[in-house]
This record gives C-alpha cells, sequence and structure tokens, in this order.
C-alpha cells in the first residue's frame, strides 16, 4: 500500500479503531468504578428477577447496557474488560429488556442468588399452581415490576378464561373467578375478566392498588407503556403515586371490587372452590391470587410495639411534622420514609437499622438518607435494635451501648411476612430459586 492509498483508505480505519478503543476504555473505568462502590457498600445482591450474563456468549457490544431503562437512574449493567457485567445488582428491578436486546443470547433472567434465595410458588407457564384452579400472577409470583404484574395479570385470566370455557357445566350460582387482590395484576385481571364476559368478582384486604397505596405520597413510581383491556393503551413512564392511582380508580369504575375483605381459607369440594374471607364466603370454578409477598407486617416483638404510636407503613410525612420519629429497617420503604419525614425540616428523625449497611435499598434512596443525615435533619444508627417501646422513649441497643431517646412516633419498615403458610394450606407448593430461571 503507497502513502496516498494509506492515507486515503487505512488511516480512516486507524482513527476510527482509536475512537473505539478509547471509548471502551472510558466505558471500562467508569464499570469499575461503579462495581467497586457497589462491593464497598455491600449493595451485591440482587432483590428479585435479574440477569445472569454468560462471558463465553457476550461480545461485548453493550446493547444490554442501553436497553436497560434504569439506565438514566442508575449504573445497573456495564462493560469491563469487554464484557457485560452486573454492576449495580440492588438496582435491578427485572425489567428483562437487556435479555431482550441481547442479540447472541448470553443473558438469563433468574430469581435469587446463590447466597440469597428468593422464595416463589411452583407455577406452569399459564400461571397456574400445582393446585389445579388457582392460579398465581404479580408480585407473589416474583414479578414486582408494575408493566410485568400488570402484563401478568391480563395473561392469567386469558388461560383462566380458556379453561372455564372448556370445563364443561358450572356449578350453579358460582363465579367463574374469584380474583384476590387489587393491585396491578388484580385490577388488570379484573379489567380482562369484564371484557371476556366473565363472571368474577375481585377481593381486596386493603385499598385500590395493593403496595402501591401503601408508598409514601408523592412517592415517584417507575412503569412504563402497557396495553390493558378495555382501557387500551397506557403511556405513563414516571409518574407519581397520586397520579397513577387517580388513573386506577378511572379504570376501575364498574368493576365489581370489593375491599377490606381478607381471605381466610380457600377449600376445594363439589368441584368448585369455596373461599372463605373475613365478610363472606365465595364460590369459584377458578381463583387466581394476585397479593402482594409481604402483605402481613412483620412485628418487632418488643415490649410496648402495641402502643398506638406504632405504625407499619408511612401514608403522609405531614402527620409527623415537629414530632420525634424513630424509624426501624433497613429496605426502600425504610429510608423512604425516614427521609420524606426528615426533609420536612422540623422533625427529630432516627433511623435504626440491625445491619452494617443498607444492602437492600436502591441508591437514590440511600443517597437521600446521606443528604439529609449530612444536613442534621436525621440520625442513622446502624447495627441497632429496639428493645423497648415506652409512651414517650424508645429504648435501643447500639452495638455494647443502651440508648434512651426521646420519641412521639415508631414507624416499624422491617419488611413482610411471606403468604408461605397461606399458600400452603391451598396446597400450593413453594420453592426456593438460588440463582435459577
Amino acid at each position: 500500500m503507497d502513502a496516498w492509498s494509506f492515507v486515503l483508505y487505512g488511516l480512516p480505519l486507524v482513527v476510527t479503531y482509536a475512537i473505539y478503543v478509547r471509548r471502551q476504555r472510558r466505558l471500562h473505568v467508569r464499570a469499575l468504578r461503579a462495581q467497586e462502590e457497589t462491593v464497598s457498600a455491600g449493595m451485591t445482591e440482587p432483590a428479585s428477577l435479574h440477569p445472569i450474563i454468560d462471558p463465553s456468549l457476550c461480545l461485548g457490544c453493550g446493547a444490554c447496557v442501553k436497553a436497560c431503562p434504569e439506565t438514566s437512574h442508575h449504573d445497573v449493567l456495564g462493560l469491563i474488560n469487554g464484557k457485560a457485567v452486573l454492576i449495580g445488582p440492588s438496582d435491578c428491578i427485572g425489567h428483562g429488556a437487556c435479555k431482550t436486546a441481547c442479540p447472541f443470547d448470553a443473558i438469563k433472567l433468574v430469581f435469587g442468588t446463590e447466597r440469597r434465595g428468593l422464595e416463589i410458588p411452583v407455577l406452569k407457564p399459564n400461571f397456574e399452581s400445582n393446585v389445579s384452579g388457582v392460579y398465581v400472577a404479580g408480585e407473589l409470583g416474583g414479578m414486582g415490576l408494575i408493566k410485568n404484574a400488570l402484563s401478568q395479570g391480563q395473561q392469567a385470566l386469558e388461560a383462566i378464561a380458556a379453561a372455564v370455557s372448556k370445563g364443561g357445566p358450572k356449578l350453579s350460582g358460582a363465579l367463574d373467578v374469584l380474583i384476590v387482590g387489587a393491585g396491578p395484576a388484580g385490577l388488570a385481571a379484573s379489567l380482562a375478566a369484564k371484557q371476556l364476559g366473565l363472571r368474577y368478582e375481585t377481593i381486596e384486604q386493603d385499598s385500590l392498588g395493593g403496595a402501591v397505596f401503601q408508598y409514601p405520597r408523592g412517592k415517584l413510581v417507575m412503569t412504563a407503556p402497557v396495553e390493558l383491556p378495555i382501557v387500551g393503551k397506557v403511556h405513563f413512564r414516571n409518574t407519581s403515586k397520586e397520579e397513577l392511582l387517580k388513573f386506577w380508580t378511572d379504570a376501575s369504575r364498574g368493576l365489581k371490587i370489593s375491599y377490606k375483605e381478607r381471605v381466610e381459607s380457600v377449600e376445594r369440594k363439589d368441584g368448585a372452590f369455596h373461599v372463605k374471607t373475613t365478610t363472606r364466603n365465595h364460590v369459584a370454578s377458578a381463583v387466581l391470587l394476585a397479593i402482594g409477598r409481604r402483605g402481613t407486617p412483620r412485628k418487632l416483638g418488643v415490649p410496648g410495639e402495641e402502643l398506638p404510636k406504632v405504625v407499619y407503613r408511612l401514608i403522609d410525612p405531614e402527620q409527623y411534622r415537629g414530632r420525634r420519629v424513630v424509624v426501624v429497617g433497613g429496605g426502600d420503604s425504610a429510608l423512604e420514609a425516614a427521609a420524606s419525614v426528615a426533609e420536612l425540616g422540623d422533625s427529630e428523625v432516627i433511623l435504626s437499622y440491625r445491619g452494617e449497611a443498607f444492602q437492600r435499598a436502591k441508591q437514590r434512596n440511600r443517597q437521600r438518607v446521606d443528604e439529609a443525615s449530612a444536613k442534621g435533619q436525621l440520625q442513622v444508627l446502624l447495627n441497632s435494635q429496639i428493645r423497648e417501646i415506652r409512651p414517650e422513649a424508645v429504648v435501643l441497643k447500639q452495638a455494647d451501648r443502651e440508648l434512651k431517646v426521646a420519641n412521639d412516633a415508631v414507624i416499624v419498615s422491617a419488611g413482610g411476612i411471606l403468604p408461605n403458610d397461606f399458600l400452603r394450606s391451598i396446597g400450593i407448593e413453594v420453592e426456593t430459586k438460588y440463582g435459577t430461571a
């Protein structure tokens, strides 16, 4: 090749390659730094569905990194040494867009890890459990993402409709399906049931929206476009809890939903399910469980927990303005509650957590806590536990010292009790996933 040929053909290739190498190096450094921060913060365990990347198949194209809907907010995936790596496991919320985007089939989605298992019901592809006629959709099945829950609720109901149409003579007076739960999955299932003309009813132990209803006021809810029966295309991307619940309230008009009604038992006899609730009895050919994973709050089991100043969720931070508040827990709900009250500016807030780091909380919530702490609005007590709750104070133990702090209110955000006993009482098998699909 002569000099002119090199300038004309070779030089552009060399420049392009140099730019590519420089860009890859920059991405490598950024991803490596984010990974190191994740490890140092102890945030190495994903909370739910997440990707596993096969390095032997990954060619480092970065399609998965670009496809992740969380990229604008968090470093979830990154390129290290030319391979895709899960660098922010705790910020992954199971979109699954990375798997879809990968052109080399190098990604699979799994539940749990080798260290941290995730208990979920054993389900068929159509969301039916091992108990014929009982279906599970949404968070209980391991899908906490709103978009996924909405889609699953509709798909499960369509499977139920197909089964009902093949089921032969129907029991007189029985529902085709009883839907338990009015969160995202339950709402979508209710809309589908109405659209398909099924005899249905939906019961909810609390309020419309399920876990979303329990979020603090103004909490940003992340969702994505989805097609809903009757309603059509829903274009929400980022919206507040209030906006989303208003939309759901409008969408639920005309649906058969009963609130403040909790299931006590499910029994199969005479070819149908007999469901006893706190207010009445139902008979249905099929049951769809669209309930959350942690409907019953986990209690501390300490003296004084029965006092009226103790609550298990934050609804409105304003009610704690000017008060002395202790928040217990290390997950997102605890950090959100503590930060929301602290940011009012005139409350005394203590965040007590038994662990050494907030391993289960998202980066944006940890950042809010750090900022409130730096401003003196919030005191964080790691490695601490409440020993006693008194009308005017709270007794905590941190390491080898005991603290007594004046207190007006306690918000316990220590998670909830998985409904495994309820599932097993029906006969539904529950398995623990340790990094498997």
